[in-house]
């Protein structure tokens, strides 16, 4: 844990596993609290749960507590809040450790699927570089010995390594930016988000990004209306976790049905929130009282299509830049190599 930036997800995952445990072993929030700061082996966390325990000292709510810490994400301060409430704090504790578990899961399967390609990516660019900044020149002086010229194609490829020859820090500029790029869109939760906003505009990526909102969505659900929610409120709480334009707005439209009175099930099959299969299933567990345990098999099931479908893009992905790779390197060597066997066939 650090005291200067928001937590990570497995860090508010870890911190709400302990919690839910203590709690429900019957050890008190306060006691809780101490404990951990005496089990704490970082400075920053200390300080956090330090923090935590002597506002919930001096109030004796746990929800200010972590509120006061500035450092726990505004959806499980809002959870704990209702827990508090409702008198349900261990059980939230540990549905939002579980939360937060698939969420630290899923940021890594998105940093991977966004990390390989841009590897790749930097690799070739490093390739190409080297090729018309290093190689292109080399082949320039075989061909002024041999008298002759090179092709149109071949003289703007030595132009342009001549410039980057020339103009050295250009490239390490150029390269400091992509790598700078890929740590932000990997290493950051704003930047997966951005990207992932990117990605939603594009058709394949924007099936996959409103795929991960409804999965968040259905998760976030789940938590809600195990938590005693109501249905309309707990939709509004989930549909608040979704960043995909698309499906925000038929939530916020559905959100709006349930508020009038509407059936849940109804709105969201009315609004295309689910598949025809899923909303069957919650159709069947809202008559049993267990929408909250047919969210959470949903929000696995789409967890699972989530990961396959990052497994098969990264599949197709690498085939597809070595192609790309190959061709350019192959169109570069092919533009000096060419005319010189022309020249050498002549003589």
């Amino acid at each position: 844990m650090t005291a200067t930036k928001p937590l990570t997800n497995s860090e508010t995952a870890a911190f709400c596993s302990q919690m839910s445990m203590i709690l429900k072993s019957g050890i008190s929030s306060y006691e809780g609290l101490t404990l951990m700061v005496e089990d704490a082996t970082e400075e920053d966390e200390k300080k956090i749960l330090n923090e935590a325990n002597q506002t919930l000292m001096e109030t004796g709510s746990f929800y200010q507590a972590v509120d006061s810490t500035n450092v726990f994400p505004d959806y499980m301060l809002s959870m704990v809040k209702i827990g508090e409430e409702t008198g349900t704090l261990d059980s939230v504790m540990q549905s939002l450790a579980k939360y937060y578990t698939r969420e630290a899961g899923l940021a890594q399967t998105i940093r991977n699927a966004i990390l390989y390609p841009f590897i790749m990516v930097l690799l070739m660019v490093g390739v190409i570089l080297i090729l018309i900044s290093k190689v292109m020149p080399i082949f320039a002086q075989v061909f002024a010995q041999l008298g002759v010229s090179m092709g149109s194609v071949a003289k703007v490829l030595l132009a342009v390594g001549t410039f980057f020859n020339q103009h050295g820090i250009l490239i390490f500029a150029f390269l400091a930016i992509l790598v700078g790029l890929g740590l932000y869109f990997t290493l950051t939760g704003s930047g997966q988000k951005a990207f992932l906003r990117f990605a939603g505009k594009l058709k394949p990526s924007g099936l996959l990004s409103e795929q991960i909102d409804t999965y968040r969505f259905a998760s976030g659900l789940a938590l809600t209306l195990s938590s005693g929610l109501a249905p309309e409120r707990s939709m509004s709480m989930a549909s608040e976790l979704v960043e995909n334009s698309s499906l925000s707005a038929r939530l916020r439209q559905c959100v709006e049905d349930v508020s009038s009175g509407n059936d849940l099930t109804k709105c969201l099959l009315d609004n295309h929130i689910f598949s025809g299969v899923n909303t069957r299933l919650i159709s069947i567990a809202s008559k049993t009282g267990n929408i909250d345990e047919a969210m959470e098999k949903i929000a696995l099931q789409y967890e699972e299509e989530i990961d396959q479908r990052i497994e098969a893009m990264l599949a197709s992905i690498e085939p597809t830049l070595v192609i790309i790779l190959s061709v350019l390197v192959g169109a570069i060597l092919l533009s000096v190599m060419l005319p010189l066997l022309g020249i050498m066939s002549a003589l």
